[in-house]
């Protein structure tokens, strides 16, 4: 048996790396929308979080997968908790993995009713989002939020619908206690 060291792509500083990873890089101010309120003294180049997702197919076929890695940054918006956009997939038969590596935060959860909940994330935890529900992840901690993710190519990210229907709860964090409010739609 010959045995293959592939270096094409690698985890350095727990960041995926490689020539086939594709980086893509959120700064607030390509996020303001994302949050109930502006802040307006935070800079917009103020990073929020990264993505970094890789996959050596290109969907043509059931079963191609893509492995990613978010990195979110501990920023606070007004006190609101960062966040990624979220989005439900376009095929709602793909559901997607997530696996906390590093930092605290939630994995909020919504059906196509509106009905909103949250997981904890944490380092270790592992985390299942079936295909027909949005999700978008909120760093509440104090450090680097990092969450492994696997997914199918096919699955596609359906962001309009999201900012058609919100998600029905923001987070804040005051004096380091969180808040959970409700969005009325």
């Amino acid at each position: 048996m010959r045995v293959v060291n592939r270096k094409e792509n690698y985890i350095i500083d727990d960041i995926l790396k490689g020539e086939l990873v594709e980086t893509s890089i959120k700064y607030y101010a390509e996020a303001k929308e994302f949050y109930m309120n502006e802040d307006k003294s935070l800079k917009d180049d103020t990073k929020m979080y990264d993505v970094y997702q890789y996959t050596l197919e290109d969907g043509s076929e059931v079963g191609h997968l893509c492995w990613g890695l978010t990195v979110m940054y501990p920023v606070l918006i007004n006190g609101e908790c960062n966040m990624t956009r979220g989005h439900f997939h376009l095929n709602e038969t793909c559901g997607e993995f997530y696996y906390g590596a590093q930092g605290n935060g939630l994995l909020m959860l919504m059906d196509a009713h509106g009905k909103t909940w949250a997981e904890e994330v944490f380092p270790g935890s592992v985390h299942y989002i079936k295909g027909a529900l949005a999700h978008r992840l909120i760093n509440t901690g104090d450090k680097i939020f990092k969450v492994v993710a696997c997914w199918p190519i096919a699955a596609g990210h359906d962001y309009e619908r999201v900012e058609k229907q919100p998600f029905g709860y923001r987070v804040f964090k005051y004096n380091n206690k969180l808040e959970h409010k409700e969005i009325r739609r």
